[in-house]
């Protein structure tokens, strides 16, 4: 086996897992990491960016897009590592409960790192510029270490962890450059303060949209929702808040404050908040034309982690959404870190291309968006087994499929109380063995 320099790209959960599996492996690694610490998206900051829209390249920005009342939606059982379970430490300053807040999350993370010596090998404060390939497959990585002298490095694989909950996505409101109220996205959202007393409207139907919902009802006059899917306006209304009314989307707005939906009801609103998603966003990576974002797919990319015509010399973790997220993770660092130590093997070029080209068929079948490439609800464990086929580690345990799938059916159909019920209801434990 061969041991290769590797640097790693951002430290949240990814690259804290990609950092120890190549360490096992044999590689030399380096993590860089611009804040401060580690954790990623899972350090709460209450700052939030000047343009309350992301939409100023030259603001500054800030990486985490935690709100403070931020719950796990998915137990701690399923959300650790698969050899480091994120269990109740029984500590008086920790939180043990099965659904516990963003604080947990990240000393379980700094936990992990302190068990695997994972400290030694990050770079806190400096940001990476430029990545990009040099001679005989060969990385350029240029960082820069506060106000410090750019740094020019060659490794011979990069890994990309930088997260993708950091660049928000807006909804395409007609009218909106009239519109004279404000506006946010949901990466800028923190506490409900700002909402009292107001009629906000907010755009979305998926679990953020949701729990900010639910913080804000509190102090808003009113709430409107607007999602895109009758299901998603279900999961909203199943909420039953009293002050919260749902609508179909935006189809314009007017000069004079008025929001009007596709159903022609309209609302005078103070504030939109868009809750829409983020973008994947790679200003440091110049590889050529290999590896683009198009309409929120990166692409062209092997198992959604190696891009054919550079593998593989670099690599991408975190890219999928809607998955047991760490476990995830920990998956494709072992694959990385096989291949690139030549105790795996990947296909050639050309057979990669065709399992992406037949991946895109498959989804073009379904009438998936573009966008929604690596939203892998339908093909979780599926790609998660066929991973740990090809590190020669077990498939997945029954006991996380069925908890995860229960849980899911939970968050459904009871979203204001499934956190804090003891277990999973009979009914979705019934459910997710069928």
């Amino acid at each position: 086996m061969t041991s290769k320099k590797v640097a790693v790209v951002g430290c949240g959960a990814a690259g804290l897992v990609a950092a120890r599996e190549l360490s096992r492996e044999g590689h030399e690694v380096v993590v860089f990491e611009r804040g401060t610490q580690l954790g990623g998206t899972w350090v709460y900051t209450p700052e939030t960016e000047t343009d309350s829209l992301g939409l100023d390249p030259t603001r500054t920005i800030v990486h985490s897009s935690l709100y403070k009342s931020l719950r796990t939606n998915i137990p701690r059982e399923l959300l650790g590592f698969r050899d480091f379970p994120f269990v109740d430490s029984g500590l008086p300053d920790r939180d043990p409960r099965r659904f516990p807040k963003h604080e947990e999350v990240l000393k379980y993370l700094e936990d992990f790192a302190c068990e695997y010596k994972l400290n030694d090998l990050i770079r806190y404060q400096t940001e990476v510029l430029f990545v990009g390939p040099e001679i005989e497959g060969k990385w350029k990585v240029k960082s820069r270490r506060n106000s410090m002298d750019e740094l020019d490095e060659i490794y011979d694989a990069v890994v990309i962890c930088n997260g993708h909950y950091t660049q928000p996505r807006i909804a395409d409101i007609p009218g909106i450059e009239v519109w004279p109220r404000w506006q946010c996205h949901s990466h800028n959202y923190r506490t409900p303060d700002p909402y009292r007393d107001q009629v906000a409207v907010l755009i979305g139907g998926s679990v953020s949209a949701a729990d900010i919902c639910q913080d804000i009802t509190g102090v808003a006059k009113e709430v409107h929702v607007a999602c895109r899917s009758e299901s998603s306006r279900n999961f909203i209304q199943k909420h039953g808040f009293d002050n919260v009314f749902v609508h179909p989307m935006i189809d314009r707005v007017h000069e004079d404050g008025r929001v009007v939906f596709e159903d022609d009801t309209d609302v005078i609103a103070d504030i939109i908040l868009h809750c829409t998603g983020y973008k994947y966003h790679y200003p440091f990576l110049h590889t050529g034309g290999a590896v683009n974002v198009e309409d929120n797919r990166v692409g062209p990319l092997y198992k959604h982690v190696f891009p054919p015509a550079l593998a593989p010399g670099i690599s991408f973790i975190g890219i999928p959404n809607f998955i047991v997220p760490f476990l995830h993770y920990e998956l494709q660092s072992k694959w990385i870190a096989g291949v690139l130590s030549g105790r795996i093997s990947l296909p050639s070029e050309d057979e990669m291309m065709q399992d992406i080209q037949a991946f895109y068929s498959k989804l073009e079948a379904k009438n998936v968006p573009k966008r929604h490439t690596h939203k892998l609800s339908d093909f979780e464990f599926e790609i998660e087994d066929w991973l740990a086929e090809q590190c020669g580690c077990p498939p997945i345990e029954k006991w996380r499929k069925d908890a995860f799938y229960a849980g899911f059916i939970d968050l459904i159909t009871r979203p204001t109380t499934y956190r804090d019920d003891q277990g999973f209801s009979e009914e979705s434990t019934q459910t997710a063995h069928q």
